[in-house]
């Protein structure tokens, strides 16, 4: 007799389930993804291109210079040019909700795991069984859950993306100088005053590689989300796929390659600055462990119990 478990059973019950117990949870959190998917593609929409183009140069200018923002006013029009800007601003709404939300969740998950040894060993496994899935696999209990358009695009990309941020987050906090947190804690600092007043501030390039690495994978889930009515550029290359269009194909891609740029260099350029500070003196990173010593301490002794 042929032995076999049967996972895929159990799948579809769990699924069932929780389909039929917690219907109207899932319908409210459908509501209310739609809702703010809906008002920020009403803002980055509404505007005439060149309003946004020019928000988008000046925030490129700020981050890293005038060759940024050359660049970055050049792909944007050639965005305009191949006709693809309202899918551009569809599929960039959907990106920042999905990375937002991953973002509000990987955090406090990476910071959860730094300060409690159980906790990060629940949480890794479960983060490599996240991260070894294959994504297509998301798209079917979210179908299921959330039914045909934008959420379930949103739902798998929150899951998918959401990994690297808690991993990250936790390797920065756990990467603080023992030395500062001993100095803090000798002067009476609770461990909530140690977390927002040294750990958080010395692992913050590390917690911005972590969020410019969601931005990137909530990016590589674009065309995937389009395969369940999530529309924009993802949608376009499926319907170039399923008509063999190759301009169409490549028009849509080049279009989602020149929005990932621009966010991960504008992202990346956020936890770069402070790296690049400290690399300017040998004696930076002591100097910055001092500092950070002497805050926490000047701050316990200011602020009353």
């Amino acid at each position: 007799m042929e032995f076999r478990i049967p996972l895929g059973d159990w799948a579809e019950e769990a699924v069932a389930w929780i389909t039929a117990t917690l219907g109207g949870l899932f319908d409210v959190i459908r509501a209310i993804a739609a809702g703010i998917y809906d008002a920020v593609d009403v803002v980055l929409a509404s505007p005439p291109f060149w309003v946004i183009i020019i928000i988008a140069v000046v925030l490129a200018f700020i981050a890293r210079g005038w060759v940024f923002a050359l660049g970055s006013a050049i792909g944007l029009l050639v965005i305009v040019g191949v006709d693809q800007w309202d899918n551009a601003m569809d599929t960039l709404a959907l990106v920042l909700v999905a990375s937002a939300i991953a973002i509000l969740i990987s955090i406090p998950l990476g910071i959860l795991a730094a300060r409690s040894d159980t906790a990060s060993k629940i949480i890794k496994p479960i983060l490599d069984f996240l991260q070894t899935m294959p994504a297509f696999v998301y798209l079917i209990p979210a179908l299921i859950l959330f039914r045909v358009g934008v959420v379930p695009g949103i739902v798998a990309t929150i899951i998918f993306a959401m990994a690297p941020g808690v991993r990250l987050t936790e390797l920065g906090i756990r990467g603080v100088d023992r030395e500062v947190v001993e100095a803090g804690q000798a002067f009476g600092a609770t461990p909530g005053r140690i977390l927002r007043q040294i750990q958080l501030p010395l692992a913050m390039p590390s917690i911005m590689a972590g969020v410019n690495q969601v931005i990137m994978l909530s990016l590589s889930m674009v065309v995937i989300a389009g395969m369940v009515g999530a529309g924009g550029l993802g949608g376009e290359v499926v319907a170039a796929l399923n008509r063999i269009d190759v301009g169409l194909g490549f028009e849509a891609g080049l279009s989602v390659v020149i929005i990932a740029i621009f966010l991960d260099r504008l992202s990346a350029s956020l936890g770069g600055r402070k790296r690049r500070v400290r690399a300017a003196s040998p004696s930076r990173a002591s100097d910055d462990a001092d500092s950070a010593a002497d805050k926490a301490a000047a701050s316990i002794v200011k602020t009353p119990h």
